[in-house]
């Protein structure tokens, strides 16, 4: 659970995985992923004229573009670096993240209960975590999520993630800031609270699947190839293009942009090709394994042909669990610290972790589709 994460910052003073820590890089090295084909390759560019675009959602077009940090991103990490050049098929993708409206739909279908809901197991949560960490007082090993506490009035310490975050217990998709909160009148807002399990089961009711990493990064370039941002270049645009911190972090949000914490999708405008909230609003997750140092183990003097990510999971700051690659950032970040909102941004979420500025969106491929039929 979520509850996994805030225990080893309390107790063993370990950095909190998920309040992305935008500092620390090692140079452990990563077994290569091998995810290039050496086959001749043509890319799925068209979408195919017998397949109709599914509901909510928009073809993205197949090409060849830059993965990872552009030159001039003075944000750019080194888990970003470097940059490569990627080829990935055409596909479909939502053209808003997961909204609580289809989340509803997909739990009424199936009586889903999320990981956020289900009472927490010490002896499995215990078998993620440092030998001999004490166990917490089962008031505390309750059902719940983190929220961001937006009640911060100073910060002693940056590195110190617990300040502005709480564990809330009765925290859920559908009681997004506790027991007394609810989602009534928020059809249209991101489904928050979720976790990987939780999205790949939705998934596999809707008949789609998250995206890679690239697949995600081809989407948010729309017709570009090689932007920062989703609308090009100019980071002075952030304010009117994405939900993101405006103020001092984490301390006043001046929320120049009308919204203090999320916001509705499709309250920007869209890119290109008409996907909404590619930057800020709430993460999002994708198929592939976090490792800082998956792109300096590539081999770059090649074309990578729709990579499906690291080999394996590796996060100093989380080394004792699993960790996918989420992308695009939250309305938390600022450039003062997270600096998320860019295109070839990439943090780690642990597998059984959700908060309330975390969702997805889905894809869709073409086979997918055919076999669905």
């Amino acid at each position: 659970m979520t509850f996994r994460i805030l225990i080893k910052n309390l107790l063993v003073l370990l950095p909190i995985l998920f309040f992305f820590n935008c500092k620390n890089e090692t140079k452990e090295k990563d077994v290569k992923s091998l995810q290039k084909e050496e086959r001749p390759f043509k890319v799925l560019k068209e979408q195919p004229s017998s397949i109709t675009t599914p509901e909510g959602m928009v073809w993205v077009e197949g090409k060849t573009f830059l993965q990872g940090a552009k030159a001039g991103d003075k944000f750019a990490m080194m888990r970003e670096k470097p940059a490569h050049q990627v080829t990935v098929d055409g596909f479909f993708i939502d053209i808003t993240e997961v909204t609580n409206k289809a989340f509803k739909a997909f739990v009424e279908a199936t009586n889903y209960i999320t990981v956020a809901e289900r009472p927490i197991d010490w002896e499995a949560m215990k078998a993620e975590l440092p030998e001999g960490t004490p166990k917490p007082h089962d008031s505390i090993l309750q059902p719940g999520s983190l929220i961001f506490n937006k009640n911060v009035n100073a910060v002693a310490n940056m590195e110190n993630y617990s300040q502005w975050w709480t564990w809330k217990i009765g925290a859920n998709w559908k009681h997004p800031e506790g027991p007394n909160s609810s989602i009534e009148g928020k059809d249209d807002y991101p489904v928050v609270h979720i976790a990987l399990e939780d999205a790949q089961a939705y998934c596999k009711w809707a008949n789609r699947r998250l995206p890679t990493e690239a697949e995600w990064e081809s989407a948010a370039q729309g017709t570009a190839n090689d932007n920062i941002y989703t609308w090009g270049n100019n980071d002075n645009d952030l304010v009117k293009n994405a939900n993101t911190w405006q103020g001092t972090f984490p301390i006043k949000n001046e929320s120049i942009d009308g919204f203090e914490l999320i916001a509705p999708v499709k309250s920007y405008a869209p890119n290109s090709i008409g996907l909404y909230d590619m930057m800020g609003n709430v993460w999002e997750v994708t198929s592939d394994l976090f490792n800082i140092n998956y792109y300096k183990e590539l081999d770059t003097s090649k074309v990578l042909i729709n990579p499906k990510g690291a080999a394996k999971s590796y996060s100093p700051d989380n080394p004792y669990q699993k960790e996918h690659v989420m992308k695009g950032g939250s309305f938390l970040c600022h450039a003062s610290y997270c600096a998320s909102f860019r295109i070839s941004a990439r943090m780690g979420v642990s597998t059984d972790s959700g908060s309330d500025h975390t969702g997805f969106r889905t894809v869709a491929t073409i086979n997918m589709l055919e076999t669905h039929k």
